[in-house]
Formats: C-alpha cells, structure tokens, sequence
C-alpha cells in the first residue's frame, strides 16, 4: 500500500547526507519514504534517529525498518530530541531533517480524522493520547477566539462570519464530525473558493490542536544544540506561517550583531552559529507537481553549523 509520496526526495538526500557512516535525526518519519533514501546512501556503521507522534505511522515504519539495526525510532514528538538523544547516548548530529507535511495517508484515510472530503469525528491532533480535540474548540471556545484561530493559522479572511456561524450551529447541536463543520462553512462560502476555504480552515484547527508553530520553533532551537559543526538542518515547510518561522530562525542565527539600531558601536558580541546554503527555498519541479499535486507548496531549506 502506497502511504506517501516524499516531496523533494533527491534533493532532501544531497543537502543532508554530508557524512555516509554519520549520525542523523529525523524528526517526521511519518511512513518512510524519505527515510529509505536517506538509509540507501548510509553505511552500515550510520546511525539513524527517528520521531513521529503519529502512532500508525510510527507503527508502519517499526515494521518496515526492524531488521536495519542502525535505525531507532520514537513514537514522540520531535521537541523531544534532547531526551531522545541522551538515551542514544548521542551528543551530536550529522544532519537533522524534518518534512513539517501531513501525509497523503493522513488525508485521504478518514479513520485519521485529518480530511474535509470524508465524514469522520473532528480531531485533528497527531497524537490522540494528548490534549484535545478541535471538536472542543468548536464547541466551546468564544466566537472571537474561532475567529482569531482561523485568521491566525489558515489566513482566512472570512474567519469572523465563519466563527459566528459555528456559534449559531452549536446552540442548535454540538459539531462532532468533520462532515457537520464542512457543511456549515459552505452555507456561507461561494462555491467557487469552498475548496480553499475548506483547506485554511481545517488547517488553522490542525495546528492548533497540535500547537504546530511553537512546537517548530522549539525544535529549531532545540536542533542547534545537537548540531555538529559542519552538520545540516534540512526542513520542508508547506505553508507560509511554517516556512517564515524556519526562514527566520535560519536568519538570526547568521547574524554577527542583534544591538538596537540606534547603538552607534556593536556591544552584542553576537557569534553566527549557521551558514544559509539555500538563499531562495528549493521548490518542486514542474514535473513532480504533476506527478504529485500536493508537492506544489512544499519549500525546502537548509542552513549548515559554523
């Protein structure tokens, strides 16, 4: 059964594999893909960390790398690097990787809960053990903190006359499945544009529920710990909230003075701790996007420890 298809496979490879026989992490294994690619150009001496919160994924890839004894895999989030780490008992990196991307089995499965086009119960979280479900936002979060959360994190300019329909909805009957908030969405949506509308808002629920943009920014900073110098970060963002926060994080770290403007001498003594390899985000090529539709918004980028 075909689970995913890894975006930007070559090109996550030759950025990220500087050393065959080196130690790196990935913090999104989701079904593999771009774990065995990675694994055919290592040597039998690598070794090879992986993380995923999400439980079929995690479960699919024990199976499919349990005889390969340089890998070892977590079934956590990858902000847990640092603890995982320490019971490797691995101090630094080669490479560390992450593919920020919900997987095509994710969407098109609706036991996950994660697609508009299937009826299923309103989830959304990667780990169902933890927090809680965007059913409970819906359902019990004031109108304007719905609005905010869908203008917030799915950029949806109608995000107030969507959130006050949800409110009118839920007096009548509490929204529980993904088929109940589509149906209120496109009450109020041209028909046209329901599709992306659709999409901005079920992603808004999906990083909130799952705390996706703080958990990438700790991971960030938790990364260039264990970064070994002349290692690399690879990361694949597929939205623009996502891909400004690596797109900064990368530029900060290159700075040799964060003094205030108004400072007439720099009294920082800020050292740069990465090299930007990729000035402008690697993109899918024409032919993967129509080989592979959901590649279009992917951005790759990567910066190398100095």
């Amino acid at each position: 059964m075909l689970y995913h298809t890894p975006v930007l496979l070559d090109e996550t490879v030759d950025y990220l594999v500087t050393d065959r026989s080196g130690v790196y992490f990935e913090g999104t294994i989701g079904f593999g893909g771009h774990t065995k690619k990675i694994l055919s150009k290592l040597t039998k001496s690598a070794k090879y960390i992986g993380t995923d919160k999400d439980s079929t994924a995690y479960d699919h890839c024990r199976t499919l790398f349990k005889d390969d004894n340089r890998v070892k895999l977590y079934n956590t989030s990858f902000t847990n690097i640092l603890n995982v780490s320490r019971i490797e008992f691995i101090e630094k990196y080669d490479g560390i990787f992450a593919d920020l991307g919900v997987s095509s089995f994710q969407l098109d499965n609706k036991d996950s809960g994660f697609t508009y086009r299937e009826n299923s119960p309103l989830d959304l979280r990667m780990d169902k053990s933890k927090g809680y479900p965007a059913s409970f936002v819906v359902n019990t979060f004031k109108e304007e903190e719905i609005a905010n959360i869908i203008y917030k994190y799915g950029e949806e300019r109608n995000s107030r006359s969507i959130a006050k329909r949800i409110v009118e909805h839920r007096k009548v009957s509490k929204i529980e499945t993904t088929e109940q908030l589509r149906r209120i969405v496109e009450e109020i949506t041209p028909s046209r544009v329901v599709n992306k509308a659709l999409s901005r808002i079920f992603q808004a629920l999906r990083i909130f529920v799952n705390d996706e943009l703080n958990e990438l920014e700790d991971f960030l900073e938790k990364s260039l710990s264990v970064l070994k110098i002349g290692g690399r970060i690879v990361m694949i963002t597929f939205h623009s909230l996502e891909d400004r926060i690596v797109k900064e994080f990368f530029k900060q770290q290159t700075l040799t003075c964060v003094c205030p403007p108004e400072f007439p001498i720099c009294v920082c003594d800020t050292t740069p701790s990465l090299k930007i390899l990729t000035k402008k985000p690697v993109v899918p090529t024409d032919e993967e996007i129509d080989e592979n539709s959901r590649s279009r918004s992917a951005k790759l980028r990567v910066a190398e420890k100095i």
